[in-house]
């Protein structure tokens, strides 16, 4: 892959990555300037649920953030685009679809259907 297309590949993991940490920022903010007492326990198991629901998004995100920081130091090596698993190029539309991913098409198609047997 050519030096414009990795820098091209970067400055969208890095915007994303920006997005994310700012998300996470804004959460750890709301939760610690929250100091809600809700009297009515249905109001507080409310509360409780949104909480629990919106950790579970962080999560989530803190794990492609993860994923994120191996993209880019995959391109800073120059191995960025490589199948893990069959080491072919990984097609351009697979990865603005997901820069992050590890596997060409045919290789992730082929894993998934394995697990799917499973």
């Amino acid at each position: 892959m050519d030096q414009e297309k990795l820098d091209y590949f970067k400055n969208i993991l890095n915007e994303e990555m920006k997005a994310l940490l700012g998300e996470a920022g804004k959460t750890v903010t709301e939760m610690t300037s929250d100091a809600s007492n809700f009297p009515d326990p249905t109001d507080r198991a409310t509360q409780e649920s949104d909480r629990n629901f919106e950790l579970r998004i962080r999560d989530r995100e803190r794990k492609l953030i993860n994923k994120i920081k191996d993209a880019l130091d995959r391109i800073e090596s120059k191995e960025f685009g490589i199948c893990d698993d069959c080491g072919k190029e990984i097609g351009e539309a697979r990865l603005k679809a997901r820069p992050v991913t590890t596997q060409c098409i045919d290789c992730k198609m082929a894993a998934e259907e394995k697990e799917r047997r499973v």
